[in-house]
């Protein structure tokens, strides 16, 4: 039996659909239709040959009976599934903007989900911490969608941990054939690659960071004591002193550099947003990139 979403969650996530509509509309959706193509060609029809067309195209077999050229006319295999996994680690709920990280995943997961149905897709979805927390396989429609927003949106977390690679290993063993799979991690975590690289072997994998601005430099606010969401552990800092702070945005910036290196080298998409800043325009990038990238194959 379905559950019933709560009206004032379902004006939430009506809020996020209105808020998001436009560049779903306009923009996106046209995009992820262009980049994110189906398996193969289907037999359509048969028609008249028309001067320009591919002559290995022709059917003889009807050209014979009928006198006259005619060529098999294919379609795209269009049907696609989008299985989105997201992390809902104690880490998510940082957040030194008006939007934390685990509310932007979870605006970011929706604008592909909907971007996803309005080309007839499916939609799956994976929610993880150190655990497997939930899993929705994949299905059609616009309920489904919403439901989908719920669980990433609210979804109560049983464990504060993040294990990437358990929920690698979980869509590996699915029954599932080639889909898009849209990874959404603020990835501080130990991650095996060649997990990452047998996902992507299978699958069409895409990587997005979530980085809260305070997560790449400190503020100078003094003494401060800061506490791990995910582990408990407790760390003094003296943010006023220089030399930390610049020691802390090296190391930073090291692990955000590798990090792309590493993904760059897998030849893997990885998107890198920040709480701070409109995620839209790297969307958009990234479904450019891929565009130009098609056109070159």
């Amino acid at each position: 039996m379905e559950k019933i979403i709560p009206p004032e969650i379902l004006k939430k996530i009506r809020r996020i659909e209105l808020r998001t509509n436009r560049l779903v509309t306009e923009t996106l959706s046209g995009q992820y239709h262009s980049v994110f193509k189906g398996q193969g060609m289907n037999f359509d029809e048969v028609r008249e040959y028309q001067p320009g067309d591919d002559v290995r195209l022709i059917d003889w077999n009807v050209t014979a009976r009928m006198n006259h050229p005619f060529i098999k006319k294919f379609v795209e295999e269009r049907e696609l599934t989008l299985y989105l996994l997201v992390d809902l680690s104690a880490s998510g709920i940082f957040g030194s903007t008006s939007q934390n990280k685990r509310e932007l995943s979870g605006e970011i997961a929706s604008v592909l989900a909907f971007s996803a149905i309005r080309n007839n897709d499916k939609v799956g979805l994976i929610l993880f911490t150190s655990e497997i927390e939930k899993f929705m396989p994949s299905r059609k429609g616009e309920k489904h969608v919403l439901r989908v927003i719920r669980e990433i949106l609210f979804y109560e977390a049983k464990h504060k941990g993040t294990n990437i690679n358990s929920a690698l290993e979980f869509l590996l063993k699915l029954k599932q054939r080639h889909a898009i799979v849209v990874l959404i991690s603020d990835f501080i975590a130990d991650i095996n690659y060649s997990l990452i690289r047998q996902v992507n072997r299978k699958h069409d994998l895409v990587a997005i960071q979530i980085t809260d601005p305070h997560e790449l430099e400190l503020p100078d606010v003094g003494r401060v004591v800061l506490e791990d969401a995910e582990t408990g552990e407790i760390t003094q800092i003296n943010t006023s002193d220089e030399e930390t702070r610049k020691a802390f945005i090296k190391r930073r910036e090291f692990m955000q550099d590798e990090l792309k290196k590493t993904f760059r080298n897998l030849k893997i998409d990885l998107i890198q947003v920040m709480t701070n800043k409109p995620y839209a325009g790297e969307l958009e990038k990234f479904f450019k990139q891929r565009e130009r990238r098609r056109f070159r194959i």
